[in-house]
């Protein structure tokens, strides 16, 4: 892990449960935002979510990237880690919520969630630039992306390919936020850097298989 230092975390008044535990479903609501692109965002499903947080930054083997940007490799702002469809992942609870969202959507995903990524914005500097998640089937398929947010709020923020209006859904403390039908095609997504950021964040995105 890298060397810089990280807020100590600030946990929602609202989650103050030790252990981590999935809500139900069924307060998902649903946004329509065009050229066949939805989300569906469910506030605070996990509880106990700082509990995981720690966890999750004490234990995951977090990896530091280097990329090729333009004419230099540059530092990825954020650290990574992966876990692969059928590799265990870092807590039950990131196993109990993989199989709850691939039974609710079953009947529009058609194919179960199967891998992990977790990001790590370890404050106001880590970032992600615009994208779409198009690495894959994701570029000529409609497919689903869920993110479970634990730690410290951060703005996701999309827009449509192209350019146009944002929408911004500050995610934390136990989000959630499903990225569907045509989303990952015909509109991006980014957690821009903040000056604001009160603290560390931590997201897992499941996938689908193929999409990345």
């Amino acid at each position: 892990m890298t060397t810089r230092h990280s807020p100590a975390l600030q946990g929602s008044l609202f989650d103050q449960t030790d252990q981590p535990r999935l809500g139900p479903l069924d307060g998902l609501r649903r946004t329509e935002l065009g050229r066949g692109a939805w989300i569906d965002v469910l506030p605070g499903w996990l509880g106990g979510s700082g509990a995981l947080f720690e966890l999750l930054a004490a234990e995951v083997p977090w990896r530091a990237e280097r990329r090729q940007m333009y004419d230099q490799v540059v530092d990825v702002p954020r650290l990574l880690s992966y876990y692969r469809s059928g590799e265990p992942l870092p807590h039950p609870v990131l196993t109990e919520a993989r199989e709850a969202l691939s039974g609710h959507y079953a009947g529009e995903l058609g194919e179960p969630f199967a891998t992990a990524g977790l990001c790590y914005y370890r404050d106001g500097r880590d970032s992600v630039a615009w994208h779409g998640d198009r690495i894959g089937r994701g570029a000529r398929e409609d497919t689903m992306v869920a993110i479970l947010s634990v730690g410290a709020p951060r703005d996701l923020l999309l827009r449509p390919v192209g350019g146009g209006d944002c929408v911004r859904r500050p995610l934390g403390h136990g989000d959630l936020i499903v990225m569907g039908g045509s989303c990952q095609r015909t509109w991006e997504h980014a957690v821009p850097k903040s000056t604001r950021a009160a603290g560390p964040r931590i997201s897992v995105q499941f996938r689908p298989h193929g999409v990345n």
